[in-house]
């Protein structure tokens, strides 16, 4: 398996099964990674209810400290998860795939400040407020026609959503506002 293989973008109605492959996942995750991890969570698209979304499990998971990617490669390695060179400082990023097709991510970074990261707060306003997922959604489908093959381009081009959503849920709650990509 390859970190630098190319993907292309497909955006698919929301799965009911997306919640409980999670939830399997977390507990797999929990067995593999014990007492390094304080929790997993459930973020992206599949974290939505009627989102429509990439059929990959976004997962972040919360730690005391951070290791080295190598220390949770080995962790990771029964469980089919290989580590992905994104050029995330501060995280490390897995993934994992069957039969060659991405599947799930998981993204291993301290616990400080966890719950304020755009992907919570993302997910949270976004299942408080299903307007937002159907316009969400909506603008999913367009972009991925438009950049099928260009993932990078895609995500690039949710930007300016994405910076509203975070920008409402961070007034709603008090918090300073923050560039979606710092």
């Amino acid at each position: 398996m390859s970190a630098q293989k190319h993907y292309s973008v497909k955006v698919v109605p929301y799965n009911e099964n997306w919640p409980l492959e999670f939830e399997k996942e977390k507990q797999r995750l929990l067995e593999a990674l014990g007492s390094h991890i304080i929790t997993i969570e459930h973020t992206g698209s599949t974290s939505i209810p009627n989102q429509e979304a990439k059929p990959i499990i976004d997962m972040y998971a919360g730690v005391r400290s951070l290791l080295n990617a190598e220390d949770y490669a080995g962790l990771l390695s029964k469980s089919d998860y290989f580590h992905v060179e994104a050029g995330m400082t501060g995280r490390h990023l897995f993934a994992k795939e069957i039969e060659g097709v991405r599947t799930h991510h998981l993204h291993i970074l301290p616990i400080k400040g966890f719950y304020e990261r755009k992907e919570f707060l993302f997910r949270d306003y976004l299942r408080e407020h299903p307007e937002l997922v159907k316009e969400y959604g909506e603008l999913k489908r367009v972009l991925a026609k438009e950049y099928h093959s260009d993932p990078d381009g895609y995500t690039r081009a949710k930007t300016a959503f994405i910076q509203r959503v975070d920008d409402l849920a961070r007034l709603e709650r008090g918090l300073p506002l923050r560039n979606v990509w710092d």
